[in-house]
């Protein structure tokens, strides 16, 4: 008897089941092209859009009296 834990983890699923899941994750069904990321445009939209909040907040103090 060996106090060593096994390294091999249990098995989940049986063979047959284990053969569609990988016969399905290899069909392509939810294969999607995608754009590559931009994070400089999303940069940019994000300062866009807290800009544009910014300046409607200003307008809104002046139109009060706040500002």
């Amino acid at each position: 008897m060996s106090d060593k834990p096994d390294d091999t983890p249990a098995k989940k699923l049986s063979d047959e089941d284990q053969a569609r899941v990988e016969s399905y994750l290899h069909s392509g069904v939810n294969d999607v092209e995608r754009k590559p990321f931009r994070p400089w445009l999303l940069l940019a939209v994000i300062v866009g859009v807290l800009t544009l909040l910014s300046l409607v907040s200003v307008l809104i103090a002046r139109t009060k009296g706040v500002v």
